[in-house]
C-alpha cells in the first residue's frame, strides 16, 4: 500500500499544513516559508499543494489548500503530491478519519498488469481516527476497485467465483455455487438464459457468514462479467467499459469484506448471479418470453437489458428468507448516468427510515448517494401484451426508475429493500482515486449496517 498509516508519529515526520482559503496568514510559518508561499501565489485554494523547502534546501514540509473546508476526501490528492517519506498533519483535520481514509484511497494503484506502485508515504494517524476501521474500509474499497479494473479475460464468471471463494475462505464463510444447466434444475431460469451463450457457464454464487440466529442482511450484486448487449448488440464504443458491468458484484463483495472483518452481529448472505451476455446460436432473443424463479413471465424487449433479469432471480431467492435488510447493487442503466452523472448513484427504496439513514450516512462519510422515486404510475410502462411484464419500456423515458420498478416486482416480503444503480467507475482522476474501477455507496452502507447491527 503506497500510503501507510502509522502510530505513533514517526520522529522525523514532516508537517503538512491544511490551509483554508486566504488562511496563510494564520499559520505559524517561518518568515522564509511564508515568503516562499507568497512568491508561489499560494492562498489556500482547494486541492493545491506546495512543498516547503528547509533551510538546507531539503524538503521541510508542505502546504495543502482546503478552500472553504469542503470535502475531506480532497485531501487524498496528497498521496500523489507529497515526496516519499514520513509525514503528519501539523494540526488535526476537522474530520480526522475521513482525512486519513482519503490519503489511503488516494494512494491506490492497480498494479496487476505492470503499473508501478505510487509513492511510499508513511503518514501519522491523526488523533480521533480509528485505524482498524480505516483498514477494513480501505480493504473493501480496494477489493471492489481491483475486481472492476480486471479485464474479462481474467475476470469472467469463473474468476469472479474464485474471487468470492477467496473472500469467503479469508473470513471462514460458507460458499456454494450453482453452475450451468443446474440453474434450470434449481429454478433460476433467467440467470441461465442470459448466460448460456457464453463459453463461461452462468452461475449463482451464494456466500453465508455469521450466526444463524443473528439479523439477516442479504447483499445481491449484478455479476455481468462482460456485456455485448446480446443479439441487440452494443456499438463498439459501448463495449469499451463493459468489463465493469460486474461492478455491482464487486461492490457487494467489498461491502461483505467490511462487514465480516468487523465481525458485525449479522447473518450475512451474498448472492451474485455471474454471467457473460454473449452472442451465439443459443443466445436469448428479442421477443422471447422467459419464466422467472418467482413465476412471473418476462417478454424480452431488448437483450441489452439483461442485468435486471439475473437480478430478478437472485432477488426472488433472497426475498424468500425475508431478511431484515436486502440490498442490491448493479451497473444497471445509462439513464442513471444521464440523470445524475457518474459520481452520484441513485438509490430506490420504499423504507423511509432506511432512506433517511442512507442519506445521513452518505453525507457523513462523503459517499455520494441520491434517492430517486419508485414512481408507481410508470410501472404500467413495463406492460406486455403476451406476458406478465416486459423487461424494457417502449418510450425510453425514466429508464432508471422503470428498471427499479421491474426489480421491485421480485421483492414482495422484505420491506427493508434498497436498489442502487451505480456506475462503479471514475471516468477521470479524483483526489481519492485514479481513473478506473470505483466503490460507490458501500462506505455509506457500511455505516448504516454497523450502526444497526454492530
Amino acid at each position: 500500500m503506497p500510503v501507510e498509516l502509522v502510530e505513533p508519529k514517526p520522529q522525523a515526520a514532516l508537517p503538512v499544513y491544511l490551509v483554508g482559503k486566504d488562511g496563510l496568514k494564520d499559520l505559524a510559518l517561518s518568515p522564509a516559508a511564508m515568503a516562499w508561499a507568497v512568491a508561489n501565489g499560494f492562498s489556500g485554494e482547494a486541492g493545491r499543494s506546495l512543498i516547503l523547502p528547509a533551510a538546507d534546501g531539503a524538503v521541510g514540509g508542505a502546504l495543502f489548500g482546503i478552500g472553504d473546508g469542503e470535502g475531506a476526501l480532497g485531501i487524498g490528492a496528497l498521496a500523489r503530491a507529497l515526496p516519499e517519506g514520513d509525514w503528519h498533519f501539523a494540526s488535526e483535520p476537522r474530520q480526522p478519519e475521513l482525512a486519513a481514509l482519503a490519503l489511503v484511497l488516494g494512494g491506490y494503484v492497480f498494479t496487476r498488469y505492470g503499473k508501478k506502485l505510487g509513492k511510499a508515504l508513511r503518514f501519522a494517524l491523526p488523533a480521533g481516527a480509528d485505524g482498524a476501521h480505516l483498514g477494513r474500509v480501505a480493504d473493501g474499497v480496494f477489493l471492489a476497485r481491483d475486481l472492476v479494473n480486471t479485464p474479462t479475460n481474467d475476470m469472467g464468471p469463473g474468476e469472479l467465483e474464485e474471487a468470492a471463494r477467496m473472500l469467503a475462505a479469508a473470513h471462514g464463510a460458507d460458499i456454494s455455487v450453482i453452475h450451468g444447466d443446474d440453474l434450470l434444475a434449481r429454478n433460476f431460469p433467467m440467470i441461465h438464459a442470459v448466460g448460456r451463450a457464453s463459453t463461461g457457464a452462468p452461475r449463482l454464487i451464494d456466500i453465508t457468514w455469521g450466526s444463524a440466529d443473528a439479523p439477516k442482511v442479504t447483499l445481491v450484486g449484478k455479476g455481468v462479467c462482460f456485456d455485448t448487449g446480446g443479439l441487440d448488440i452494443k456499438p463498439s464504443a459501448g463495449m469499451l467499459l463493459m468489463k465493469k458491468d460486474m461492478g455491482g458484484a464487486a461492490n457487494v463483495l467489498g461491502l461483505a469484506s467490511m462487514i465480516m472483518a468487523a465481525k458485525l452481529n449479522v447473518r450475512l448472505r451474498v448472492l451474485i448471479p455471474a454471467v457473460e451476455n454473449s452472442i451465439a446460436g443459443n443466445a436469448f432473443r428479442p421477443g422471447d418470453v422467459l419464466r422467472s424463479r418467482k413465476g412471473i413471465t418476462v417478454e424480452i424487449g431488448n437483450t441489452d437489458a439483461e442485468g435486471r433479469l439475473i437480478l430478478a432471480d437472485a432477488l426472488a431467492l433472497a426475498d424468500e428468507e425475508q431478511p431484515a435488510l436486502l440490498i442490491d447493487m448493479a451497473t444497471l442503466t445509462g439513464a442513471a448516468r444521464v440523470a445524475l452523472g457518474p459520481d452520484l448513484p441513485p438509490f430506490y427504496t420504499g423504507d423511509e427510515t432506511l432512506a433517511s439513514d442512507l442519506a445521513a450516512a452518505s453525507v457523513a462519510v462523503e459517499d455520494p448517494l441520491w434517492r430517486m422515486p419508485l414512481w408507481r404510475p410508470y410501472d404500467a410502462k413495463l406492460s406486455s401484451k403476451i406476458a406478465d411484464i416486459n423487461n424494457v419500456t417502449t418510450d425510453g423515458f425514466a429508464g432508471s426508475i422503470t428498471a427499479a420498478l421491474f426489480l421491485k416486482r421480485f421483492v414482495e416480503k422484505t420491506p427493508g429493500w434498497a436498489h442502487f444503480d451505480i456506475f462503479a467507475w471514475n471516468p477521470a482522476d479524483r483526489p481519492y482515486g485514479l481513473t478506473g474501477g470505483e466503490a460507490q455507496g458501500i462506505r455509506a452502507l457500511e455505516r448504516v449496517i454497523a450502526r444497526r447491527f454492530g
